[in-house]
């Protein structure tokens, strides 16, 4: 009989923070067998290859909060790893515009996080100001951030598992399998994925928009569940993408966890326009008709969505109205850049943030991993979590190291 291959950890998820944490992992220990496990045909085909692309600076999140401290380091790594290894970014920085009056103290509250995060560069300005940056735009007051860029996500995700492959031959990387069960036995567990079986002594999931059923399958006693918001865009026509020069966001509704309708210039030329923000039926669907039974009825079925919709259920149908309307999309953009047309505008791709929510339907907004036996669970890793992934990675090797006791 041929004597069973055991890895030494095996990752579940292939978006960025799964390549990050191998990458990192093999890295730290180049001797170790290790098995990423994805279940779509490419790496990243979800939150990863579906958000904005942007290097996010630290600007919003609070101070001392994992979020702002693995941002901040985070992107530091990433534009570091991207500049070696031939990843396309460019740190083309963005401007964060006021306009109106009502927004200038929550804009005031940003540039406090920023400079207690140690963004480095920012600087309040004047609407004149943020005009000679970007000519097109209309506000009264603004913050210049120099260090936030774009980057090809999905481009450095696959650099990251190809540098982990270059370390140690004998580690892997499957595509097209979904993890389905394991069972443990003593030191080494068998598992089974829609394809085959394997063996691993730990296990570490990254699991995204699936990371709750994930850990639920684990036997992890957790509270939150992830509900699904797709986010729609539209793209600038040629003619009129001339229109934004760099980045450019609204000062965020602090009311809401999102951080409102912007531009982004993208690494292939492009130039994006949105998300919006609306629940979905279908965790990874991307059509605004998309639906999923088991998907919809989880959602629905838990308390903390419910209450959610009860908080905030005026920007939910606002923002319902603007997924099926390019006149209220394109009312929203105009705030920023008045001269925008009909005619400016063509639809885009979409993406799919996992929302992690409590039974109090609160979102849990800091990054939160949990053990259980020869497992660790990234249960919640929003954005800026791509911006973050290898400082992620890094915790997660050092809670691993320690864990699951590796030398």
């Amino acid at each position: 009989m041929e004597k069973k291959k055991v890895y030494d950890i095996t990752i579940i998820g292939g978006g960025i923070v799964g390549a990050a944490t191998f990458y990192q992992l093999q890295k730290q220990y180049p001797h170790l067998k290790i098995l990423l496990i994805e279940k779509e045909d490419t790496l990243a085909a979800h939150q990863t290859g579906h958000n904005s692309g942007v290097i996010h600076s630290g600007l919003y999140y609070k101070p001392g909060s994992k979020k702002a401290i693995n941002c901040v380091k985070g992107r530091r790594a990433l534009v570091k790893f991207a500049q070696e290894n031939n990843v396309k970014h460019d740190v083309c920085g963005k401007v964060v515009v006021a306009t109106d009056e009502a927004e200038l103290p929550h804009l005031d509250k940003i540039f406090s996080n920023g400079l207690a995060n140690d963004t480095e560069g920012i600087e309040k300005i004047t609407g004149d100001q943020v005009r000679e940056i970007e000519p097109n735009c209309e506000g009264i007051a603004g913050i210049r951030v120099p260090c936030t860029g774009i980057i090809d996500f999905v481009g450095a995700t696959e650099k990251m598992a190809e540098l982990a492959l270059g370390i140690q031959p004998t580690s892997k990387v499957v595509l097209g399998e979904a993890f389905e069960n394991m069972l443990e036995e003593g030191e080494v567990s068998k598992f089974k994925t829609s394809k085959n079986t394997y063996y691993s002594k730990h296990f570490i999931f990254c699991g995204g928009l699936q990371s709750d059923r994930l850990a639920k399958n684990d036997g992890v006693d957790s509270e939150m569940q992830i509900v699904g918001f797709r986010g729609d865009y539209y793209e600038l026509e040629d003619h009129a993408k001339h229109k934004v020069k760099h980045l450019i966001y609204p000062v965020p509704n602090p009311a809401f966890p999102f951080l409102g309708v912007h531009f982004t210039r993208m690494v292939d030329g492009n130039i994006e326009c949105g998300p919006n923000a609306v629940f979905t039926f279908k965790r990874e669907g991307y059509g605004k008709t998309d639906f999923d039974l088991k998907d919809t009825a989880d959602a629905l079925s838990y308390g903390g969505t419910w209450k959610l919709f009860a908080k905030h259920w005026k920007f939910g149908l606002d923002e319902y109205k603007r997924a099926f309307s390019k006149r209220l999309f394109l009312n929203r953009l105009q705030r920023l850049i008045p001269s925008l047309e009909m005619d400016d505008l063509r639809p885009g791709r979409a993406g799919v943030r996992a929302m992690a929510l409590g039974p109090d339907g609160d979102m849990i907004d800091d990054f939160k991993i949990e053990y259980k036996n020869n497992s660790i669970h990234v249960l919640n890793a929003p954005s800026p979590a791509a911006t973050a992934c290898l400082a992620i990675g890094e915790d997660i090797v050092e809670m691993a190291s320690s864990h699951f006791g590796l030398s």
